[in-house]
C-alpha cells in the first residue's frame, strides 16, 4: 500500500510518500513546495494542484492523506489552509484516489504517542518509524510523512494500532510486540523518555 501525505498551505505545502509493501514501512519521497508571494492566489493554487497531480501520476498511491481543517484563531491562516486543501482534494478526485483526513493531534498521537508533541519530536519519530538515515526536513515534509504513516497505521496496513493505543503507550509502553511499526514507536518512546530523564538529572547536578 502506498500513501501520499500532504501538509497543505498556500505559502508552503509539504508532501511525503510512504510505502508499506514488502512487510516493512519505508519512505519513498518527500519534499515541499513554496509558492511565491508575488504570484496571485489563483496562480499559487494552480501550482499546488499541478504538483499534487504530478505526484499522484508518478507514484500512483492507493490513498492520499491530508490534514483536516481545524479551528484556528488566525482566520486568514485557516482560509489559506482551506483553499490549499480544496485543490489537493480536487486533484485526488481527478485521479480517482481515495482520501483520508486527520487532525494534527490525531497524527501526533499516532506518530509520537501524544497529541502535544512538538515539531522536533515528530521529526525524530518519523525518522525512527521509517528507518531514515537523517531527520526529514523541512517541518512541512516531516508533517506530510507523519500524516502518511498515520493513514497506513489506521488503515491496518501496518498493524491495528490506533491513536488511542498510541496515547496509552505514552503512559504505559506497549510490550506485546505487535507490528514493526508498534515496536519502532515503543522503542523510540522509551529512548525519548530516557534522554529526558538523563537531561533532568544533569540539570539537577548542575543546579546543586
Amino acid at each position: 500500500m502506498i500513501v501520499l501525505g500532504i501538509d497543505p498551505g498556500t505559502a508552503a505545502m509539504g508532501y511525503g510518500i510512504v510505502d508499506a509493501s514488502g512487510g516493512r514501512v519505508r519512505e519513498v519521497d518527500h519534499g515541499y513546495l513554496v509558492t511565491s508571494p508575488d504570484r496571485s492566489l489563483p496562480e499559487r493554487l494552480l501550482e499546488i494542484h499541478a504538483l499534487v497531480g504530478e505526484l499522484l501520476a508518478r507514484h500512483q498511491p492507493d490513498v492520499l492523506a491530508v490534514e483536516r481543517l481545524f479551528f484556528s484563531k488566525n482566520v486568514q491562516t485557516a482560509f489559506a489552509v482551506g483553499q490549499a486543501r480544496g485543490v489537493v482534494l480536487l486533484a485526488a478526485a481527478q485521479h480517482g484516489v481515495a482520501v483520508r483526513e486527520a487532525t494534527p493531534n490525531e497524527v501526533k498521537s499516532a506518530i509520537a504517542g501524544h497529541g502535544g508533541a512538538d515539531k522536533a519530536q515528530v521529526q525524530r519519530m518519523v525518522q525512527v518509524v521509517l528507518g531514515m538515515s537523517e531527520l526529514p526536513r523541512p517541518d512541512d515534509a516531516a508533517d506530510a510523512l507523519a500524516i502518511a504513516v498515520w493513514a497506513l497505521n489506521t488503515a491496518g496496513a501496518i498493524g491495528a494500532a490506533t491513536a488511542a493505543v498510541m496515547d496509552r503507550a505514552a503512559i504505559a509502553p506497549i510490550t506485546r510486540g505487535g507490528t514493526a511499526y508498534e515496536r519502532a514507536v515503543h522503542e523510540a518512546l522509551v529512548r525519548e523518555r530516557a534522554v529526558e530523564k538523563a537531561a533532568k538529572r544533569a540539570a539537577k547536578r548542575c543546579a546543586s
